[in-house]
């Protein structure tokens, strides 16, 4: 997400705007972009900030530019070497519970996926009945999960992405079974926009609807900043220099302020 509005605001800039970057609160946020403060909320988890965002959608305060990632997941992974040993599914785990101690390592307390591997557990679906959900933050989980994998060790865990542990890991992801859902989460992540954007700067509104990322993008800007903890500004400016194909295809039909194609003065700020 960082990394993410970043890119956004440094080719808004290259097309002559001034930017501003905010970290606040969604509902903060949403707020800020259905009252004209804020011209833009690329961070529209669905369906988790579904029902914060829709009633602003109904009342014609927000528009939904564009679904500028597509196709995330989330739910339980396991290393490759373990899907190759025959685990695919959710429901393959218990018949090997001994080599995953009857565990999955899970991420902090309340969060949806959590609540999800709770209820599971407590319903016995998938054969998950006695099996524990060890909570912690996500940095404990990654580390635990990486020390295992290390050692070769069997371990399922929570995953997601776009995330930096797709590039440092090689993860499968595992299929949901008696629709537990806790595997197979598809999740969407909108552009969130004044409704009267397009009328204000018909320029800014056509690219806030063309910025869709690639997950493997992301995965790698989120590798880049979080995991080798590099400025976010770095990694955004480096990652729009070598890829000018991408760009040109968010910028096709923008116009800079100065009136040039914006892909153009993009190029004379980073060449």
């Amino acid at each position: 997400m960082t990394v993410k509005s970043e890119v956004a605001a440094q080719l808004l800039e290259a097309m002559g705007y001034e930017t501003r970057q905010n970290d606040l609160a969604v509902s903060v946020i949403l707020n800020g972009v259905a009252q004209g403060d804020l011209d833009a909320y690329l961070g529209g988890w669905y369906p988790v900030q579904t029902d914060m965002v829709e009633p602003l959608v109904a009342d014609g305060k927000v528009e939904k530019a564009a679904a500028n990632i597509q196709g995330a997941v989330s739910g339980l992974v396991v290393p490759r070497y373990v899907h190759e040993a025959g685990i695919e599914s959710v429901a393959d785990l218990e018949a090997h519970r001994e080599r995953f101690d009857a565990t999955i390592l899970g991420i902090e307390a309340g969060t949806g996926i959590n609540t999800a591997l709770n209820a599971a557990i407590d319903e016995d679906l998938a054969d998950l009945g006695d099996w524990t959900l060890r909570e912690s933050s996500t940095a404990a989980m990654l580390a635990q999960a990486e020390q295992k994998m290390r050692d070769g060790e069997w371990v399922t865990f929570v995953g997601w992405e776009p995330h930096w542990m797709n590039v440092s890991f090689d993860l499968v992801y595992l299929e949901d079974a008696d629709d537990a859902g806790v595997a197979q989460i598809e999740s969407t992540v909108w552009t969130v926009v004044p409704d009267d954007l397009q009328e204000r700067d018909a320029d800014v509104h056509r690219f806030m609807t063309q910025y869709v990322v690639d997950t493997a993008d992301q995965n790698d800007w989120v590798h880049a900043y979080s995991y080798e903890e590099r400025p976010a500004d770095e990694v955004a400016s480096e990652w729009i220099a070598s890829h000018y194909g991408t760009v040109a295809a968010w910028l096709e039909g923008v116009a800079a302020r100065d009136g040039r194609p914006a892909i153009e003065a993009v190029k004379a700020r980073f060449d």
